[in-house]
């Protein structure tokens, strides 16, 4: 299991953090080959499902993931959370996001994520983590920028 995590302080009070990196189409911006698909009818929050699909063509796989806790930030000390399960045949795992309200129009976020796609050898989860670290460091940098 690689397991990684990606802090980030935007100029940002916590409810807009928390609505772009809850905004589950925009992730695939910031992630290459990556498009995200909304189960139809899903709920917004906890309960909700969407797919993640990367890849070329046919060459790829998809990552279905259920949102299990859904807690917007509620004011200072109050941070937010969304918990992510991954549910695929190629990668499981799950994802925490937190929002922290900072002050003064500033918050943390922080994305925690364990990955453990099928047939990886666990010796390359260090190697994994990194890239991982690198890819998703970058995406949530982009989900955070002005719309």
């Amino acid at each position: 299991m690689a397991l990684f995590r990606v802090e980030r302080h935007p100029a940002l009070p916590a409810a807009d953090a928390w609505h772009r990196v809850t905004d589950w189409e925009r992730h695939a911006v910031g992630i290459p080959l990556t498009r995200v698909s909304l189960q139809p009818g899903a709920p917004a929050g906890q309960g909700g499902r969407f797919t993640a699909r990367t890849g070329w063509r046919r060459l790829g796989f998809d990552d279905p993931m259920e949102i299990t806790v859904w807690r917007p930030p509620a004011g200072p000390g109050e941070p937010g959370l969304c918990r992510l399960e991954k549910r695929g045949r190629w990668v499981r795992g799950w994802a925490e996001i937190e929002v922290y309200e900072e002050g003064a129009g500033v918050s943390r976020v922080v994305w925690r994520e364990e990955l453990r796609p099928y047939g990886l050898p666990r010796a390359l989860d260090p190697l994994l983590a990194a890239a991982a670290r690198r890819v998703f460091g970058r995406a949530l940098a982009r989900l955070l920028r002005a719309a």
